[in-house]
């Protein structure tokens, strides 16, 4: 379904997994993949690229009070989910932005989509990988202080008491968490065997990184890159883990001008 206005659909992308999916314009298909905080955190580059081209933002399951099946225990589990909603659909030339955990999608995705369905590929501070010398931080660790100091350029601006949030967002938020533990929890945060892959991936990626993020750091985004055979780095200043909030013109500047260079529409 493509629509001119936003919709919100249910697609199967496997016989037993209902996705969420929320779907606006008409163009280049764009699949946005949101992080840990869900999608809310992306909703500003969808509403930012639907106005020339077709996006989908799934709700990863389990996220948000949607169901997970007992079998998606892992971040590959939706990286084939999402490519066979691609493939289901007959989309090509589509362009994969990911924030954090979705960034880490979206190079899962990557690794397996041999039918070169993707065209490009936007990383935002992305998780996924293991750097030794740039651990990432244990998020889970962290309370609400700590957790808006390692995310935020300006921690102050952004930190929410979680006494302040109302119980039934808070349960929701203790639910994506939850999720996010099953799917990413053990080995944390990463694929042991993702890093030597992305040698053989050539789709041209960009990952953009917030210089305050400490969270994952510049650096361990510098070493993400190298590992791709088609990529490079951009780092925002005066942002942390989601620059596509803190500094929204910069990031989306940059997400465009990638979008116009992958652009291929008339690949078979």
């Amino acid at each position: 379904m493509t629509t001119d206005s936003h919709s919100l659909a249910h697609a199967a992308a496997c016989d037993d997994l209902d996705l969420t999916l929320s779907e606006a314009g008409t163009g280049r298909p764009v699949l946005v993949l949101h992080g840990g905080g869900g999608p809310a955190t992306v909703a500003g580059i969808a509403s930012h690229l639907s106005r020339t081209a077709h996006t989908l933002t799934p709700v990863h399951p389990g996220w948000e009070g949607t169901p997970r099946p007992d079998w998606l225990t892992g971040v590959d589990d939706l990286a084939m989910a999402y490519l066979h909603l691609l493939h289901d659909r007959g989309l090509r030339n589509v362009l994969v932005i990911g924030s954090s955990l979705g960034g880490w999608i979206a190079a899962e995705m990557a690794v397996r989509d041999t039918a070169g369905v993707i065209s490009g590929l936007v990383m935002i501070d992305a998780v996924g990988v293991h750097i030794a010398d740039e651990p990432i931080t244990d998020f889970f660790a962290l309370d609400a202080r700590g957790v808006a100091k390692h995310s935020w350029h300006d921690p102050d601006r952004y930190y929410v008491d979680p006494a302040a949030i109302p119980a039934d967002q808070l349960a929701i938020r203790q639910a994506n968490m939850a999720t996010m533990r099953v799917l990413a929890g053990e080995p944390y945060m990463h694929d042991a065997k993702l890093l030597r892959r992305l040698s053989r991936v050539h789709t041209p990626a960009l990952l953009l990184w917030g210089e305050s993020d400490r969270v994952v750091t510049p650096a361990y985004g510098a070493a993400y890159a190298a590992a791709f055979a088609n990529a490079h780095l951009e780092v925002i200043p005066e942002a942390g883990h989601l620059p596509h909030i803190e500094r929204p013109e910069a990031t989306l500047a940059l997400i465009d001008a990638h979008a116009h260079r992958t652009d291929t529409p008339d690949a078979t």
